[in-house]
């Protein structure tokens, strides 16, 4: 991308003007009554978002039926070929889009651009398939060259939303790399209140610790894997912690993310107490 380019999506991020758009979609993409299925769209059993892992079927259609399109005789296959990518695109839109209203404003307003864009290729896609359909060939490989433009700008947009903007990255994912090595102090033990979270930090990184009983503590990475959320200020209840920005649910004992958008665990610290009774901790693989 050009630096015109970059700087015109930056501007799309912080066009507070589309929030009259973005804040309806919002309340609805989230009051859709998925149960479970949100779980999977959002990519939990991957460990990693599923949308990008679902986009690949209809761009792999679309750009395959584009080489045919330039081999003479291969009508029929190309037309399969869109049909496919216009079929596929719907559960790649669904993940998405359930991915999307968990994002913060400025991913949001850039999503909202990267969406449009698909939905014009697919509506193109779908013309194409329908000019093809009536041995229209000629209009309909224009249609389809005409979606593929659609399709590329929005994936690039796609690229800037994942790269530049880090939206579906696992935040905590620095964690290990910039705490030291060895045991770190936290405070006195009597500072901390059963049941309640509290913050401290390990060097640069900052810690949530959770006292459960008299002598066991659970220290994890603070700011939330899935949008850097504090924990520390979240809900700590049945052994989990609840991000309080989106939701993300995050088992005390291990840090396995076992509901929300998150998407990656937490990073968990081991404990111990010191002689002084001075709460101490450290990654578990480090010396």
């Amino acid at each position: 991308m050009g630096v015109r380019t970059l700087k015109a999506l930056d501007a799309v991020g912080n066009a507070e003007e589309l929030d009259a758009v973005t804040e309806p979609l919002k309340r609805i993409v989230q009051g859709v009554p998925l149960g479970p299925l949100r779980g999977v769209l959002q990519g939990r059993p991957l460990g990693h978002p599923l949308h990008p892992a679902l986009v690949q079927v209809p761009l792999g259609a679309w750009l395959s039926a584009g080489v045919l399109d330039l081999v003479p005789g291969s009508e029929r296959a190309a037309r399969l070929l869109v049909a496919v990518g216009v079929v596929t695109a719907a559960p790649a839109a669904w993940a998405g889009w359930v991915d999307w209203a968990e994002q913060h404003e400025q991913k949001m307003r850039t999503g909202l651009l990267h969406a449009s864009s698909i939905a014009a290729a697919v509506g193109l896609y779908g013309a194409s398939w329908a000019a093809r359909s009536r041995g229209r060939n000629g209009p309909g490989r224009a249609l389809g060259f005409a979606g593929l433009a659609a399709v590329c700008a929005g994936a690039a947009i796609g690229g800037h939303l994942a790269y530049r903007q880090a939206a579906g990255a696992n935040k905590a994912e620095p964690v290990p790399h910039l705490v030291e090595p060895g045991w770190h102090s936290l405070g006195h033990v009597e500072e901390f209140v059963t049941g309640e979270g509290a913050r401290r930090t390990v060097g640069e990184v900052p810690v949530l610790v959770v006292r459960e009983s008299d002598d066991v503590f659970h220290v994890l990475a603070d700011r939330c894997s899935h949008s850097s959320g504090p924990l520390s200020q979240g809900e700590v209840a049945d052994g989990c912690v609840t991000c309080p920005w989106h939701g993300s649910v995050f088992r005390l004992r291990d840090g396995w993310n076992v509901g929300g958008p998150a998407t990656a665990p937490q990073p968990v610290f081991a404990t111990r107490t010191d002689t002084d009774g001075n709460l101490q901790a450290r990654l578990p693989d480090a010396g």
